[in-house]
């Protein structure tokens, strides 16, 4: 039975989202810029999102609705990305002309490979979506918080909030990814910035004596294992990735803990781009409602307020609660403090 609940979602992903509906908007480039583009006809991306699920939809979408320009991609971790982007700057050798990342950022911002931009889409999004100084903008929204298997807590005696995490009896019955923002880090993070420093550490002190279980696996790892019956509940886990679950049977609900942690798929321009024109077109798509329509459709959390996601409490403003919104800037500026309290506290 484990091994049918970690196997099923991927495979379900793979076949069934090959039919999911196509956008219903339709895109509507700037005359100018649409001009630049096709004279380069050509762009790179380098990526983190899903190659199946998400990246060649866009593609298909983008290139039907504006012909003639190639769109080749490279998809990695965080990580890889920016070293790859890192040492190609320093050889003089940029080949990617649009990036996107979770984390790293700010990296590549230090380093001059993250250009400014302009995007006709970009105006009218929320500020906290768009850098100021308009080196980066989100694409999608990646919203975490607990999951858990209903064939080993009843609904009625899951947690709802905080203060639920630390009741005795729930000792022993969580996991969490211990060395990622989107995981312990993360965590850790909301509850300092929704407490305070001071009161965060002392239930963080109090949350550790609950012995969680590290798993030192990508969340989608740890809520299949949730799924499959080894833990009880998961910290800091995908809703979109429980919900997809659920729908297809998996004994797991998502419960958004007041605040939720919030990220930002982020996405740039590199600087001395070979198709800059081309790259700022198609990031401008992918934050226009067209572009937005396939990340909902293909089950992720489109950014634009305008664009619901497909299951509506999945987005704070349409399921009633809170979110602490994090900038790629802020996870990068943060991430050592929070591994620190997690050694203090946790280990």
């Amino acid at each position: 039975m484990a091994t049918r609940w970690r196997l099923i979602p991927w495979l379900a992903l793979a076949l069934g989202l090959l039919n999911a509906p196509v956008a219903a908007q339709t895109y509507r480039p700037d005359p100018t810029l649409l001009a630049a583009a096709k004279k380069e006809g050509q762009l790179l991306i380098y990526t983190t999102l899903i190659v199946e699920q998400i990246v060649r939809p866009l593609i298909k979408t983008f290139q039907s609705q504006v012909p003639g320009i190639d769109v080749k991609f490279v998809r990695a971790d965080s990580t890889a990305l920016v070293v790859r982007m890192t040492n190609e700057a320093r050889a003089n050798r940029t080949q990617a002309d649009l990036w996107q990342l979770v984390d790293g950022v700010g990296a590549l911002i230090e380093a001059g490979i993250a250009a400014e931009f302009d995007l006709p889409n970009a105006k009218g999004l929320p500020a906290v979506y768009v850098d100021p100084r308009r080196r980066w903008v989100a694409t999608n929204l990646a919203i975490r918080s607990l999951a858990y298997n209903t064939r080993l807590i009843p609904p009625a005696q899951a947690p709802r909030n905080y203060g639920d995490l630390i009741d005795p009896r729930f000792k022993g019955k969580f996991a969490w990814n211990p060395n990622s923002v989107t995981g312990a880090y993360g965590f850790i993070g909301t509850v300092l910035k929704h407490m305070g420093e001071d009161k965060g550490l002392a239930y963080l002190r109090e949350l550790a004596k609950q012995d969680i279980t590290p798993v030192p696996m990508a969340i989608r790892a740890v809520l299949d294992r949730v799924i499959a019956g080894e833990y009880a509940m998961g910290l800091e886990m995908n809703g979109s990735h429980a919900h997809i679950s659920a729908s297809m049977g998996a004994p797991v609900a998502w419960v958004p803990l007041d605040p939720v942690t919030l990220t930002l798929q982020a996405a740039g321009i590199t600087a001395k781009a070979p198709h800059p024109n081309a790259a700022r077109l198609f990031l401008d798509f992918m934050i226009s409602r067209a572009g937005q329509d396939v990340f909902r459709d293909r089950d992720y959390i489109p950014m634009h307020p305008d664009v619901p996601a497909k299951v509506p409490e999945l987005k704070p403003e349409t399921g009633g609660y809170k979110a602490i919104v994090y900038s790629p800037e802020e996870v990068d500026a943060n991430t050592k403090h929070w591994a620190t309290i997690f050694q203090n506290i946790f280990r």
